[in-house]
């Protein structure tokens, strides 16, 4: 059995995204491995200050602690996040650490630091994203050849990544599955939703350029009948692009807890992702969570979405407006069908965000006691 190695240091994780905005990948990794260990979560700079400082806030619910860098918008980006960053360790007397990397860019700022090992895990392949930085792909590089150890979120990132390092490791997205299961009980629907009529196709994450707004408008154009339930913040996109109609139900963003809420009372749970670059190699988590709550899928042909979950007739592929508005029809007579929540059920009981962090945890002791012993290993050759 591996030894937890882990348990001797804290976790420095650096990410592009915020702790507090969307309830995902990090959140659930980094939560389970805070119940062993300190984890200090550092976000990108906030530009409000008129000097430089920081905040630094433990999560309730965890041994997370949050830290958000404040700089004046005149400020040296790097060495004002790079003194910060100093500041932190000092306050806090992070002595032994493992430093978690989200985003490749932090290396900008971090690679001063001496960390135990470096973890990256690549949930998404970043540099696709709009607005990414164009030194983004250059400090993946970095990245790569600073890394003990690799994980990506998907299958097929892990399929374009695999060859950039010797210890690369494909994790796709796992669910908290008894947190989604709720959403097969009438639960009370919450004021915003439940005055709306049905039937119901809801989405709930992020609404960005990986959103198919013009899908959803030629779907919801062609059945006014179908009322369309928007459930997540608008980010990177005018907020004008999203179609203004009667059967369009904007929501804005809820909290983590609230999402089994909202999807109980949907009838097909929908996926319209854009094809592009921006989702070549997403592996989206609402997809087992979607099934977990009980609900039909209908979802564009994302490629980790058609594999596993198409092609084992899970979920329904369909990319043009005809296409998509014929598998909602079928998807709607779907949700009495209990021989696909049989095989929805078999599907779904292997995974599981605890199981996700115990691999990984694993691989991770795993690649520190190499480390180790081949550090230890040095030191007595030299003494030869």
């Amino acid at each position: 059995m591996t030894k937890n190695l882990l348990r001797q240091f804290d976790i420095i994780c650096f990410s592009h995204l915020r702790w507090d905005f969307v309830y995902q990948r990090p959140q659930h990794l980094l939560s389970r491995f805070a119940k062993q260990g300190r984890v200090f979560f550092v976000e990108e700079p906030v530009y409000d200050a008129s000097s430089s400082h920081y905040t630094l806030k433990r999560h309730p619910e965890s041994n997370v602690w949050v830290f958000t860098p404040h700089l004046s918008n005149h400020a040296d980006v790097q060495k004002g996040q790079q003194s910060l960053l100093a500041a932190l360790m000092k306050e806090m007397e992070i002595r032994q650490y493992v430093c978690w990397y989200y985003s490749p860019m932090a290396l900008s700022y971090s690679s001063w630091l001496k960390p135990a090992m470096i973890i990256y895990d690549c949930m998404d392949e970043l540099s696709a994203f709009r607005y990414a930085p164009h030194a983004l792909k250059q400090y993946e590089s970095m990245l790569f050849d600073k890394a003990d150890i690799v994980f990506t979120g998907g299958h097929h990132l892990y399929k374009a990544k695999q060859y950039l390092h010797h210890n690369i490791h494909p994790f796709p997205s796992s669910i908290d599955k008894e947190h989604f299961v709720q959403a097969r009980k009438k639960l009370k629907q919450p004021a915003d939703q439940e005055k709306i009529g049905g039937p119901r196709i809801g989405f709930y994450g992020v609404l960005d350029e990986r959103f198919n707004v013009s899908l959803l408008k030629g779907v919801a154009t062609l059945h006014p009948e179908w009322h369309f339930v928007l459930v997540g913040p608008i980010v990177k996109i005018d907020p004008q692009s999203i179609p203004v109609m009667k059967n369009v139900h904007l929501l804005g963003g809820k909290c983590y807890k609230e999402l089994p809420i909202y999807l109980s009372g949907w009838d097909v749970a929908m996926m319209p992702f854009a094809l592009n670059e921006s989702t070549k190699y997403i592996s989206p988590t609402k997809t087992p969570e979607y099934l977990a709550g009980g609900k039909p899928v209908v979802s564009t042909s994302i490629h980790d979405v058609v594999t596993p979950y198409g092609k084992q007739g899970l979920v329904h592929i369909a990319d043009t407006v005809k296409e998509f508005s014929a598998a909602i029809k079928t998807a709607l007579k779907q949700k009495n069908d209990e021989q696909w929540l049989k095989r929805v059920d078999t599907f779904l009981n292997g995974n599981s965000w605890d199981k996700t962090f115990q691999r990984m945890a694993t691989l991770i002791n795993t690649t520190l006691a190499d480390k180790t012993q081949g550090l230890s290993e040095n030191k007595l050759e030299a003494y030869v």
